[in-house]
């Protein structure tokens, strides 16, 4: 299962062309580092069987597919990356179709990919395939108010078609013999897929929890607006699967000030999530006005789960504003801020660095490669502007 897919062969001619963020534009932060937060005033507790119940009723009446199975139905066309998107160490990516590109209800968010789920080994693939996911929100008009939240997972290799599937996101409700679900209407500012489980931050409270081997097969049809069970049949927005929520990660603080989970990233160095804030510097209205924290806590040991009971293993007060992304990796931070166009490293050992970075930045997730150089992957959420990209992480490094 190679990198080199059909859609990023064009990319030659993106790196050889005078790029607008360059390396050299890229240079030590005048600003001092992170300080160092007590990590034990930060917990998280835990439960992967929220959901059971619901979730085997629904089982029993739906048909259970398979990651593969989903994508060998995938139903959209990735574009290549624009000639005139060049930031430094690009090495590919690409666009959603036009309808999703230009869409002003449904905006993507976070990014994790099956090198997360899997690291390196065998290429990268989970259930045979090297896999982009993205999650996104969805709101009731253009500027209305947020009423649920999906993900897509795209194909990134050759040996499939540059396609890619949109999946539900819905949270199980009833019982085992009256099962249904309901919308999940969250920001999903942040994803990331461990092993089996995929992880969507959940701004208020923590992280919501799903189980990649769960996706249900629904009727596609009845109404836009239709959810759940309806005549015996289960609808969802006219979408083909779901996607069912299996637990919850609660966050839990005794510093006085709830963590506010703008953003997520796996670091599968130390085995461990890291999150981190949006917040601003003074002057907004709907997000808190501080310095923004970012934490990491650990998983299980020899697991993809966290135990019922986790506390922080580090805990960090950050210099910076208006983050949408974090990545950590071998002791390294990356965090990017949208309002400032710049995607700041840290390292304990080197001290900060600012980068160029690019407009409407979003999350940020760590790609290991065995065989060629680590890659960072970011996204842009802008309306007509969704471009989905990999960039060498060696090259916003110190």
């Amino acid at each position: 299962m190679s990198l080199r897919h059909r859609i990023g062969a064009g990319c030659g001619a993106v790196l050889i062309a005078a790029s607008v963020l360059t390396a050299s534009a890229t240079g030590a932060s005048a600003a001092a580092g992170p300080t160092t937060l007590p990590a034990g005033e930060y917990t998280l507790t835990s439960d992967y069987h929220k959901y059971d119940a619901a979730y085997s009723g629904l089982a029993a009446k739906l048909p259970v597919r398979a990651v593969h199975t989903v994508m060998d139905n995938a139903n959209h066309d990735r574009k290549p990356l624009p000639s005139t998107f060049k930031p430094a160490g690009l090495t590919g990516g690409f666009r959603f179709d036009d309808g999703d590109n230009d869409d002003c209800t449904n905006y993507p968010q976070g990014i994790t990919t099956s090198r997360d789920a899997v690291g390196g080994a065998n290429g990268g693939n989970y259930d045979g395939h090297q896999l982009v996911a993205v999650s996104w929100y969805t709101r009731d008009a253009c500027g209305g108010k947020q009423v649920r939240s999906r993900i897509t997972l795209a194909d990134w290799d050759a040996t499939y078609p540059n396609k890619y599937r949109k999946i539900l996101l819905v949270e199980p409700t009833g019982t085992t013999a009256a099962p249904n679900y309901k919308d999940i209407p969250i920001h999903a500012g942040g994803v990331s897929w461990y092993g089996d489980y995929l992880y969507v931050a959940d701004t208020g409270g923590g992280m919501r929890v799903f189980d990649m081997r769960k996706i249900l097969e629904v009727n596609s049809g009845g109404t836009a607006d239709q959810i759940g069970e309806s005549g015996g049949q289960y609808y969802a927005h006219n979408y083909r699967y779901v996607l069912p929520q299996v637990g919850t990660i609660a966050a839990h603080t005794t510093s006085g000030t709830n963590l506010s989970w703008s953003s997520i990233s796996l670091d599968r160095v130390s085995k461990s999530m890291v999150m981190t804030e949006y917040t601003c510097k003074a002057d907004c209205t709907q997000y808190p006005n501080r310095a923004p924290r970012a934490v990491r806590f650990p998983f299980a040991s020899g697991a993809t789960t966290f135990a019922a009971s986790t506390t922080a293993s580090q805990a960090l007060k950050l210099p910076w504003y208006n983050l949408n992304g974090v990545a950590s990796h071998n002791g390294r931070w990356w965090f990017n801020s949208s309002t400032q166009k710049q995607l700041y490293y840290w390292a304990p050992n080197a001290g900060p660095a600012t980068h160029s970075w690019v407009s409407y930045g979003e999350s940020i997730s760590y790609w290991e490669d065995p065989a060629g150089a680590d890659l960072l992957w970011s996204l842009q959420e802008g309306k007509g502007n969704r471009n989905v990209f990999a960039v060498k992480q060696a090259t916003y490094g110190a």
